[in-house]
């Protein structure tokens, strides 16, 4: 066992002097996170494909409309707006997925001694299944937060299409218009800092405390 491992274990009751009531209340806490989390995790996809959605109507309205002036010019600003909410839905799925497997591993890691490897023990079906069962209408383990995300790639990639669809019609002669690159330039600008500047601080944290004071005095005097 690593010296990381035992100083882990000291923190939560399981190192050489155990506190089976703290490990016990630390695995009930992390099994309680990971379920939030979860319940967050779809909450936020409901949350984006709500935006993606209107982003699409949007889009398509917009392209649809017999009397509105460029028109072309609007779809691209949705379809740089969609592809906004398109990549922040990625991220999101990404970081809801970091912190869920945090939990997650927590677990792993206290529930020998209070539970024994209850999370970790899989029971599947055997293997002797027919070939139909195993690859189409039987249960597979399969990552339903790695779906997730392949469709939030693919729905970016569709975004990115449509971007380039409703651009000018290139030609030699085409003169790159001011606009475009202004907010297809805050876009790019957006989706970059969304990636590297989000990030969530995982080193030492300061805090700093302000406290003040409150007293009633007497008026009458």
């Amino acid at each position: 066992m690593s010296n990381a491992e035992d100083e882990y274990k000291e923190s939560f009751g399981l190192g050489k002097t155990p506190n089976l009531d703290k490990a016990k209340k630390a695995l009930n806490l992390a099994l309680d996170i990971r379920k939030f989390e979860i319940g967050l995790y779809w909450q936020r996809a409901a949350y984006f494909w709500a935006l993606i959605a209107a982003a699409f109507a949007g889009y398509f309205a917009i392209l649809g409309s017999e009397h509105l002036e460029d028109k072309e010019y609007l779809a691209f600003i949705v379809s740089c707006i969609g592809l906004i909410f398109s990549w922040a839905w990625f991220l999101v799925n990404r970081g809801s997925k970091y912190w869920q497997e945090n939990w997650e591993n927590h677990v792993d890691m206290l529930e020998n001694e209070i539970t024994g490897p209850l999370y970790k023990t899989i029971l599947h079906r055997p293997e002797t299944r027919s070939f139909f069962e195993k690859h189409f209408i039987g249960p597979q383990a399969i990552s339903v937060s790695t779906i997730n995300l392949l469709v939030s790639i693919f729905t970016i990639s569709v975004w990115v299409a449509l971007l380039v669809h409703s651009l000018p019609p290139f030609h030699y002669a085409w003169a790159v218009s001011g606009r475009h690159i202004a907010v297809g330039g805050i876009t790019l600008v957006v989706m970059v800092y969304m990636r590297f500047g989000a990030a969530t601080h995982l080193g030492p944290h300061q805090h700093v405390v302000a406290k003040r004071t409150t007293e009633i005095v007497d008026g009458t005097k």
